[in-house]
């Protein structure tokens, strides 16, 4: 488990990718509650550096391009730049793992992901342990566990047994199911976006989604760069969005890591 960094503190990890300025804008009153999925907590007792998450319904994620990895077809750490829906960067991400975990294992590695703010500070751990990716082994499926602040579990994402389709079931920090996340039979869309739809938990009403987006012919094909979009309600439980980025990171290692993915 990751460490909980002190508040102020730069995590060494980040210190070549820190934008600059780490000026919030003020923070929106949360909405009043009204389901198990939405935010229950005042603003000022939220987790550390999910603040800005508070008044956000889309998160754009981008993956950075790997120079290395295109031209020599190897794993690399990814890195991660997470936005709002102004192409403004939160946080960065960083993945940690050995070479040989990435380069054999692959879509099924185990990582540590660590997400900083714009101070460096890091906000967000998400570890996912090396698990099964085949529905012939339900009892071993795709598990992550995601803290904020690190040290402190925020929730969880679990893989659930379906011979068909995709399907997450996101957890409270006590694995209490919160919400669904379901998605197509066929993960490669041609020339087009691919939608995993965030359900509740009767799996009837859609509330938001994860969408990859279609990233051009040439990205797809010659590296495994990826833009995903998260829209949520506004006042979703700030745990819970965390949560939905560690589910976002997951998804893409699962179904579109390989370079051929997407198309």
């Amino acid at each position: 488990m990751a460490s909980q960094e002190s508040e102020g503190q730069t995590n060494p990890v980040f210190k070549d990718y820190l934008p600059g300025s780490s000026d919030l804008p003020e923070q929106d009153k949360p909405a009043e509650p009204a389901g198990p999925w939405k935010q229950a907590s005042h603003t000022h007792n939220l987790p550390p550096g999910l603040e800005y998450l508070n008044q956000l319904d889309r998160i754009i994620i981008h993956q950075q391009v790997e120079l290395l990895e295109a031209i020599l077809g190897t794993e690399t750490c990814s890195k991660y730049e997470i936005k709002n829906h102004l192409g403004q960067r939160v946080y960065f991400a960083v993945e940690e793992n050995g070479c040989f975990n990435r380069n054999l294992c692959s879509p099924i590695r185990s990582f540590t992901i660590r997400i900083a703010d714009n101070s460096g500070r890091e906000v967000i751990t998400v570890n996912r342990p090396l698990r099964c990716n085949s529905c012939w082994f339900p009892c071993f499926l795709q598990e992550l566990e995601v803290q904020s602040p690190p040290g402190t579990v925020a929730g969880y994402v679990v893989q659930n047994w379906d011979p068909f389709l995709p399907k997450f079931t996101i957890q409270n920090e006590s694995k209490e199911d919160v919400l669904k996340i379901i998605g197509p039979y066929a993960t490669c869309g041609c020339f087009e976006d691919v939608d995993f739809e965030v359900k509740a938990l009767n799996e009837m009403s859609t509330i938001g989604k994860i969408s990859k987006y279609w990233s051009g012919f040439v990205n797809n094909v010659f590296t495994n760069t990826a833009n995903f979009g998260i829209q949520v309600p506004v006042d979703l439980d700030v745990k819970i969005k965390a949560v939905m980025i560690g589910a976002c990171f997951l998804i893409d290692l699962m179904f579109f890591e390989n370079s051929l993915d997407g198309l």
